[in-house]
């Protein structure tokens, strides 16, 4: 019991601390010419498509699904490749800026840096 209250007494003070000393938003993302997101790819089990998340760099929710979905449907998109995925975003006017896999396990997980020209 002694152990459950001090695990949980320190954990409030992490989060306390990590609040208090948080430095604000910077304003460069408002001075940038560009916006940012990140492809992330993820095979599919016993498939070859792949599924994509877009992170656009903003909060995150732990029960928030950010794959591609279908704009008229809402259903999820699958790619075939994370090239496919790439001619999609490029049709939406993002560049690409570079690309890495991360080995988790047994599977590449796909990241891909593209960058839009930000509507002033």
């Amino acid at each position: 019991m002694k152990l459950a209250i001090l695990t949980t007494t320190l954990f409030l003070l992490c989060c306390i601390a990590n609040s208090a000393f948080s430095q604000p938003k910077s304003d460069t993302a408002s001075t940038s010419k560009y916006v940012y997101c990140e492809l992330v790819g993820i095979p599919k089990l016993l498939s070859l498509k792949v599924n994509v998340s877009v992170d656009y760099g903003d909060e995150r929710y732990l029960f928030k699904d950010t794959r591609m979905r279908d704009e008229q449907t809402g259903k999820l998109t699958s790619f075939n490749s994370m090239v496919d995925a790439l001619n999609y975003m490029g049709s939406k006017d993002w560049e690409f800026v570079q690309a890495y896999v991360v080995f988790n396990g047994s599977t590449n997980v796909y990241r891909w840096l593209l960058k839009k020209k930000k509507d002033l």
